[in-house]
């Protein structure tokens, strides 16, 4: 669905114009930050990992600790508190926190591609089209984005929800391996660059479904922060949005691979160098994946579309019209 852009627009040049945000020079302040990312720090943390590691954001006078995310860790929650000024959280998230009245805004889309696919085994079953589902054990993280793509998917297909297997996915991918689910919900740049090598590895032909390609646009991993940061402390927001976005810019950089690589290992020493430097190769499409591409930019229309499968799934009681709360980044 296209939506209308004028009213967004105008709101949000008339926020980030008012604060002069239309620069990237350092402010003469030293301010402390607290950035809450939504996992662990891994591949899909390159661009902020980089920032921190090359200097980025002390370059803009800014003290930035990156905090790593996990189950128990909310970015949005914590923003409310004044734990942290800055968070990843996914669309869901956001939308959701917004019927609830969280004062929560959108400063960067990392990924302009969602990294969420399933990963199955080709030898034993084909899914060409929606209608292959049918009859199939469905990997879902109940309450989490990858079940709603996949009802959304089902609905689509006409496709009842007796007429599949939704099985409930937790950390252990046992399940998967033993072949107790045929399709599996994976980050196509880190679990399926990993799983995917290790099926391979032992013989076993393997792929991904991926909704995109039938249709499902759903924004996944953006940059929050919260009114009260946007009207009080403008300068900030604009500087660490320019030091985070650079870093990013830096690190999708073919010419700058061993160093994206490096930034990453310091928290992810468990992944080899090789599986490491494929889940870049991946995680560069998903965040830049066209040469015009603009690291960080926001999609309104996606983002339309993400509240209104919510809607249409009653996961969400009722309009939230999210595309107000999306400020689009000025530093260029």
């Amino acid at each position: 669905m296209k939506y209308p852009l004028g009213s967004m627009l105008i709101l949000s040049l008339a926020i980030w114009g008012a604060a002069g945000l239309w620069g990237c020079d350092a402010v003469a302040s030293d301010d402390s930050i607290i950035y809450r990312l939504k996992w662990l720090k891994n591949m899909s943390t390159v661009g902020d990992l980089y920032a921190e590691e090359h200097g980025f954001f002390k370059d803009q006078r800014l003290d930035v600790t990156i905090k790593a995310g996990g189950p128990e860790k909310d970015s949005i929650r914590e923003l409310e508190l004044g734990y942290a000024q800055f968070g990843v959280a996914s669309a869901d998230q956001i939308i959701r926190a917004l019927t609830k009245g969280a004062p929560v805004v959108v400063v960067a889309q990392l990924f302009q591609v969602n990294p969420l696919q399933w990963i199955y085994r080709q030898d034993r079953i084909s899914i060409d089209q929606l209608t292959d589902l049918k009859g199939r054990r469905l990997g879902v993280t109940f309450g989490k984005n990858d079940e709603i793509i996949m009802k959304t998917l089902l609905a689509r297909a006409q496709i009842r929800e007796s007429q599949v297997k939704l099985y409930s996915v937790r950390l252990d991918y046992t399940p998967f391996y033993k072949g107790q689910v045929d399709l599996w919900p994976v980050y196509i740049n880190t679990q399926g660059v990993e799983i995917g090598g290790k099926l391979r590895a032992a013989g076993e032909q393997i792929r991904f479904f991926n909704p995109n390609d039938f249709g499902v646009r759903f924004v996944a991993n953006s940059v929050v922060t919260s009114e009260k940061m946007i009207d009080q402390h403008p300068d900030v927001v604009k500087r660490f949005v320019c030091a985070l976005l650079r870093g990013w810019e830096e690190a999708m950089m073919p010419s700058n691979q061993g160093r994206s690589i490096a930034a990453v290992q310091r928290h992810d020493r468990d992944t080899s160098l090789e599986v490491l430097e494929q889940q870049l190769l991946t995680t560069r499409k998903l965040i830049r994946p066209t040469q015009k591409s603009v690291i960080g930019n926001i999609d309104p229309n996606t983002w339309q579309e993400t509240e209104e499968i919510m809607l249409a799934h009653k996961q969400i009681p009722k309009p939230v019209f999210v595309v107000k709360r999306l400020y689009p980044d000025k530093c260029k």
